[in-house]
């Protein structure tokens, strides 16, 4: 019966990716698989929003800690705001059980300054930097690969 109801209750959860704001909280109870599901899939559906420093939402712009943030939100999750936070307080995560939705830091200029969301495949979405849009990179190609300092999670394993 619950595997039926989460069945129905999926392409709700898929459309609801197309409103505007997330609403903290409609998603609390969702079994933590759709959860992770839901996080990936908002990241996702902001791929083209410009970035803009500070940015959390589609209508004015991502950051890149904005982007995870309002991802997270979207699935009803309460997580820090700022990239420094969400690696602090996040669930630390080896590289061998990396899922969809984990987060992953890196370091451009010499310490953890940029945060992306791990979409599955060795794919990830992020907002880059002023004057890009949220765009999704691949975690073998070097330059990221490289950079990249520690995996975390606000998700359940």
């Amino acid at each position: 019966m619950r595997r039926r109801a989460l069945l129905l209750l999926m392409p709700a959860l898929l459309l609801a990716g197309c409103a505007g704001a997330p609403e903290r909280g409609r998603h609390a109870r969702v079994q933590p698989d759709a959860q992770r599901a839901r996080v990936v899939q908002v990241a996702h559906a902001q791929i083209g929003h410009p970035y803009r420093y500070g940015g959390s939402d589609p209508r004015h712009g991502f950051d890149c800690s904005g982007l995870v943030y309002y991802s997270h939100r979207a699935a009803g999750l309460d997580i820090p705001r700022t990239a420094r936070e969400q690696l602090r307080r996040g669930r630390p995560v080896s590289s061998r059980h990396l899922q969809p939705g984990d987060l992953l830091f890196f370091s451009v200029t010499g310490r953890p300054d940029h945060v992306a969301l791990y979409l599955g495949d060795g794919r990830f979405v992020h907002a880059p930097s002023r004057g890009k849009r949220v765009t999704t990179e691949r975690l073998d190609n070097p330059w990221w690969r490289r950079r990249l300092v520690a995996i975390r999670s606000f998700l359940a394993p």
